[in-house]
C-alpha cells in the first residue's frame, strides 16, 4: 500500500514538490479506499475522512442542490473545501464506476499547508470554487488547445515493458505515457492502466506496453479550443487528451492543465501577494507572471488590458514589500510616497520590465529620518529585483540618494528642468512625467504634479525642447516605406518593438498629455485624452491609438510566442515571421505613427 500511494503522489503535483523523506511520511498515513460503482464517498454535511485524491475509475461531485460540479479523474482531489473550512462536506461525492481512492487524513493535510509553501500555495489558489466547471467552460472558450497543451510529450513504444514505462513515468514525474510508432499515436498509457489492468490482474513486469494500453485513443487537432477538451474528457470520462496534428503527435492536455489554466488569473496572483511574509515568498508568486501574460494572450485579451492586469501585480508586491519594509525597520518617521515611473508608472508592464522608482519625503526632516529611508529603500528595491523586476540600468531607483529626497528638493527638479532644458533635463522630465504613486502618502504628490504640469505646459521653448526630444526615436521603416529591420549584432533582421515601436508613441502620448494638461500617464488614456481635449485631431487621433493598438499587441503576442517555447521574452520581432498581411499593416502602423511625429514637429516649429 505503501509503495502504491508513493509511486502515484511522487508524480502529482504539489506532492512531487515535498521532500522525499515528507513523501515517504505520507505515503505512510494514508488510506488506499476502494469504492464500487454507484456507492457514495460522503453526503453534504457528513464529518470528511480527509482529502481523496483518485487514483483510479470516476467520482462525481455534486453541489447540495444535487446540481453535478465535476467528473473527477485520475490525479484529481476532491473534499478540500470542506476542509478548509471546518471539516464538514459542503458537496456530495459518489462513485461512477469502480474506483480507488487515496485518503489523507485531515491532520496530515492541515500539517502539510502549515509547513510547506508549495502545498498551501495550490490549495489556497482552490479555495474559490474552481470545481464550477461552468465557470471554467466560460473561460476555455477563448482559449486555442495549443496554449493549454504540453507540448512534445514522453513517449514510448508498443514493445516497451510495463515495468520500463512505470519507470519512465516515476523518473520524469508523469501520469501517462504517449505510444507511438513512427511518430504515428498508436494508444495511451497511464497510471489508471498499470492499477487497473496491469497490477490488479497480477502481470508479469515484461509485459509489453501493447497490451496494457488503451488503443486508438481519442484526440484533438491544436486549433480545438478549451471548451472542446473539457467536453470530450466530461462525456468520455478522459484525465489526458493527446493532441495530434495530421498524423503526428505535437501535445497533450491532462485535467491538471485546465485547473491550472483557471488558476492562472490576476485576483490570485494579488491574492498571494498581498498575504506574502517574505520577498522570497514574493517571488514565488511572480515567477508564474509569464505563464499568466501567455494565458491573457491566449484568451484574446487586449494589450492594455493584459499590461494592466500585469502591473497591478507589480503594484502588489511593491506595496507588500513596502509593509516588510515598515515591519523591519519600524514605524516611518515620517510622511513618504513611493512612486513608480517607465513601464510601472504608465500600468504598461510586460514580461520583460526593470523596475524605475523613487521617494518623495516630506519636509523639514532631520537627519535620522533622512537616514531611515536609505536602508528602507535598498530593501525594497532588492525584494523588486528578487521578484524579477531587475535593477535599472541607470540606477533610476529610490537607492539612489538623488531620486530619494523631500518634497522642495523635488519641486526644484522639475523647475529647474523646465527652466533650463538640457539634453539630460529633457531625459530626466520625459521619464518623471510618468510618475505614478505606488504606496505611502499620495498627497505629497497631487500638489507637485499638477504644479509642475501648469509650469511645464506654459514654457514654450521647455515644449518645444520636450517636442523634439520626443522625435529621437525613429519608426523602423526604410526609404521606400518598408520594414527596416536592425542590421547587424544579435538582433539582426529584426525590429525592436520597444524602442522603435511602442516608445515612440509613448513620446507622443507624453506630450499631448503635457500641451492638454492630462494628468494620466498611461499610454493609451493619453491618447484618448488628447483627442477629447482636442490636443490632437479626431481623425489623427484615432488613426494613431489604432496604429498604438498593433504595434503594442504585435510585441505582447511575440513576447507570449516566445515563452510558450521556453525562451526569455525580448521585445526584438523578426518581421520574417510575420505573415505578408500582417506586416503590411504594420507598415501602415509604423506610418501613422511617423506622420503623427512629423506633425508634432511642424506644430511646435521644430528643426528637423
Amino acid at each position: 500500500m505503501t509503495d502504491t500511494a508513493l509511486f502515484f503522489l511522487s508524480t502529482l503535483h504539489p506532492y512531487d514538490a515535498l521532500p522525499k523523506a515528507t513523501l515517504g511520511a505520507i505515503a505512510k498515513r494514508v488510506k488506499l479506499v476502494d469504492v464500487a460503482k454507484g456507492a457514495t464517498v460522503y453526503d453534504v454535511g457528513d464529518t470528511l475522512d480527509g482529502l481523496y485524491i483518485v487514483v483510479s475509475g470516476s467520482v462525481c461531485v455534486r453541489d447540495d442542490a444535487g446540481h453535478e460540479i465535476s467528473l473527477l479523474q485520475s490525479e484529481n482531489s476532491f473534499g478540500e473545501r470542506g476542509l478548509l473550512r471546518n471539516g464538514v462536506a459542503v458537496t456530495s461525492a459518489r462513485a461512477e464506476e469502480d474506483s480507488q481512492l487515496i485518503c489523507i487524513p485531515p491532520v496530515v493535510f492541515h500539517q502539510l499547508r502549515a509547513e510547506h509553501d508549495p502545498y498551501r500555495r495550490f490549495f489556497d489558489r482552490t479555495r474559490a470554487d474552481t470545481t464550477n466547471d461552468a465557470a471554467l467552460a466560460f473561460d476555455l472558450t477563448s482559449v486555442r488547445v495549443e496554449t493549454l497543451m504540453v507540448p512534445d510529450p514522453m513517449t514510448c513504444a508498443p514493445s516497451m515493458t510495463i515495468q520500463d514505462a512505470a519507470k519512465l513515468m516515476r523518473d520524469h514525474r508523469i501520469s501517462c505515457l504517449c505510444v507511438t510508432e513512427d511518430d504515428t499515436l498508436v494508444g495511451i498509457l497511464t497510471l489508471r492502466d498499470l492499477s487497473g489492468k496491469a497490477l490488479a490482474e497480477g502481470l508479469d513486469y515484461g509485459t509489453p506496453v501493447a497490451e496494457v494500453m488503451t488503443n486508438a485513443p481519442r484526440t484533438l487537432p491544436p486549433s480545438a479550443i478549451g471548451s472542446d477538451v473539457l467536453h470530450m474528457m466530461m462525456e468520455h470520462r478522459l484525465g489526458h487528451l493527446p493532441i495530434v496534428s495530421g498524423q503526428k503527435l505535437v501535445g497533450i492536455v491532462t485535467q491538471t492543465d485546465l485547473t491550472r489554466f483557471q488558476a492562472s488569473n490576476t485576483a490570485g496572483f494579488v491574492a498571494e501577494a498581498a498575504e506574502a511574509q517574505t520577498a522570497e515568498g514574493l517571488a514565488e508568486v511572480t515567477k508564474r507572471i509569464p505563464n499568466l501574460l501567455v494565458q491573457l494572450v491566449a484568451a484574446g485579451n487586449r494589450h492594455d488590458v493584459v499590461t494592466r492586469m500585469i502591473t497591478d501585480i507589480a503594484d502588489v508586491v511593491t506595496r507588500r514589500l513596502l509593509a516588510l519594509a515598515e515591519a523591519k525597520f519600524g514605524p516611518p518617521p515620517a510622511r513618504y510616497v513611493w512612486l513608480a515611473c517607465g513601464s510601472q508608472g504608465r500600468q504598461e508592464q510586460t514580461g520583460v520590465s526593470d523596475q524605475d522608482n523613487c521617494l518623495i519625503l516630506e519636509d523639514d526632516l532631520s537627519e535620522a529620518a533622512l537616514a531611515y529611508f536609505e536602508p528602507f529603500a535598498q530593501y525594497v528595491s532588492d525584494g523588486l529585483n528578487a521578484c524579477g523586476y531587475v535593477y535599472c540600468p541607470g540606477d533610476m531607483m529610490a537607492t539612489n540618494p538623488r531620486w530619494r529626497q523631500p518634497l522642495s528638493v523635488w519641486r526644484d527638479y522639475f523647475q529647474h528642468w523646465i527652466k533650463s532644458p538640457s539634453k539630460e533635463a529633457q531625459m530626466l522630465a520625459s521619464v518623471m512625467f510618468d510618475l505614478r504613486p505606488i504606496g505611502g502618502d499620495a498627497s505629497l504628490f497631487e500638489g507637485l504634479q499638477t504644479q509642475t504640469l501648469e509650469a511645464a505646459a506654459a514654457n514654450s521653448i521647455f515644449t518645444a525642447h520636450m517636442a523634439s526630444n520626443a522625435l529621437t526615436h525613429a519608426t523602423p521603416l526604410g526609404l521606400l516605406k518598408g520594414l527596416a529591420t536592425i542590421r547587424s549584432g544579435e538582433h539582426r533582421n529584426t525590429i525592436d518593438m520597444k524602442l522603435n515601436g511602442v516608445v515612440p508613441v509613448v513620446d507622443l502620448g507624453r506630450m499631448y498629455a503635457l500641451q492638454g494638461k492630462l494628468d494620466v500617464v498611461n499610454t493609451r488614456a493619453r491618447l484618448e485624452g488628447a483627442i477629447a481635449a482636442k490636443a490632437v485631431s479626431q481623425s489623427g487621433g484615432q488613426d494613431l491609438l489604432d496604429a498604438y493598438d498593433l504595434v503594442a499587441q504585435s510585441r505582447l503576442e511575440h513576447q507570449a510566442a516566445q515563452i510558450k517555447h521556453g525562451k526569455a521574452p525580448d521585445n526584438f520581432l523578426p518581421p520574417a515571421e510575420l505573415s505578408a498581411f500582417e506586416r503590411s499593416h504594420l507598415r501602415d502602423a509604423f506610418v501613422v505613427i511617423k506622420t503623427m511625429q512629423s506633425a508634432l514637429m511642424q506644430g511646435r516649429g521644430v528643426l528637423g
